[in-house]
């Protein structure tokens, strides 16, 4: 298994940062499918005011790039992108991997 973790800012607006969280709350069943149809495994989004952190995991064949970019061609996906794309503080036309940032690992107690 793989582990990416990225980072995003929300617009500082408590009401588009309650729709986000709301929106969250209702994914679209396409947006799931196509997440888990290219491989990954499990997604958690967490906030700090209007900062989020996604924690991303996937099988080990994942390729970032590759498999981000054909999962943005998967059925609704652009339409989800441009609908959360009101909420986030950062370029409205950027694909998802130009919105969310890739974090280095600095540290891990175990391995």
């Amino acid at each position: 298994m793989k582990r990416y973790c990225q980072t995003l800012d929300l617009r500082d607006d408590p009401q588009l940062i309650d729709q986000y969280i709301e929106a969250h709350a209702h994914v679209w069943p396409e947006i799931q499918a196509g997440i888990r149809e290219v491989g990954i495994l499990d997604m958690q989004i967490w906030r700090l005011g209007n900062r989020l952190f996604m924690i991303m995991d996937t099988v080990d064949d994942f390729d970032f790039e590759a498999d981000s970019a054909r999962l943005a061609t998967l059925p609704r996906q652009q339409e989800w992108e441009a609908y959360v794309a009101r909420f986030q503080g950062c370029d409205p036309d950027a694909p998802s991997t130009g919105k969310w940032k890739r974090m280095e690992q600095i540290f891990q107690l175990e391995k």
